[in-house]
């Protein structure tokens, strides 16, 4: 239940167009809904300002259709990070106007309306391995009403690629940058803007990079202040960081 949906069904009881019985037959799953093998959070809108995501790895086809499904029903819409290929044809097939990203393996259906948040966030990508990681923080900020750039295959290996892109990143409000191998590209990303930085460590490299350890330890130790950095491969995190700083600057010039 999201602040609108709540602010309409009240408006409704008030003008006498809604009674109060069915009221409470459209809260009943209102502030949490026990399923078999979940509780679903459906204050979390009002708490947060976005809904509770769906996390569907590890999760059965069933449980992913049961939860998307309830969620569905109370707020008019979910959304899915880390989504099987089983699980997208499944959703798919269950839910019509059904978005999906194959690249993120996110999959979402649109909940109404999303108001769209002010300022725009820009994804640089530092190799075409790490597109998975950044197809998910770009996703999910656009299902909560971001704005999102892409920036791709700027690495350091070639920075000329980066400096030539120097007006894209000026542009930017919020910038999440995703790198594997060493991890530096936030550190040279975050000296050359003043915008927050969000740094994303990724799992790809050769096997002294530790599975993403090397590039996490580099980016926690970056020499450009005031980079942020969140868990090996968590695009979705980088992209909620992101979404909060846009929404507190919002309040601030609203």
């Amino acid at each position: 239940m999201n602040r609108v949906r709540l602010e309409r069904l009240l408006k409704d009881v008030a003008a006498g167009s809604v009674t109060p019985g069915h009221a409470l037959e459209a809260l009943a799953r209102f502030p949490t809904e026990a399923l078999d093998f979940a509780q679903l959070d459906h204050q979390r809108s009002l708490r947060q300002g976005h809904p509770e995501v769906v996390f569907a790895a590890s999760k059965t086809t069933a449980q992913v259709l049961a939860i998307c499904g309830a969620l569905e029903a109370a707020q008019g819409g979910f959304f899915c990070t880390r989504v099987s290929e089983d699980q997208a044809t499944a959703l798919r097939a269950r839910f019509p106007g059904l978005r999906e990203s194959v690249a993120g393996r996110t999959a979402w259906l649109p909940m109404e309306p999303v108001a769209p948040l002010e300022g725009n966030l820009l994804v640089v990508t530092a190799g075409t391995s790490d597109l998975p990681v950044a197809e998910e923080a770009a996703t999910t900020a656009e299902a909560m009403g971001v704005s999102v750039s892409r920036l791709s295959d700027v690495g350091i290996a070639g920075i000329h690629r980066l400096l030539n892109a120097g007006e894209a990143l000026q542009a930017a409000d919020v910038i999440v940058v995703v790198a594997g191998m060493e991890g530096a590209l936030p550190s040279v990303v975050g000296g050359l803007v003043a915008t927050p930085v969000i740094a994303v460590p990724t799992s790809v490299g050769y096997g002294a990079s530790f599975g993403g350890m090397a590039a996490l330890l580099g980016m926690l130790n970056s020499c450009a202040a005031g980079v942020t950095v969140v868990n090996i491969d968590n695009g979705f995190g980088a992209a909620m960081a992101a979404v909060r700083l846009l929404t507190a600057r919002a309040r601030g010039t609203g």
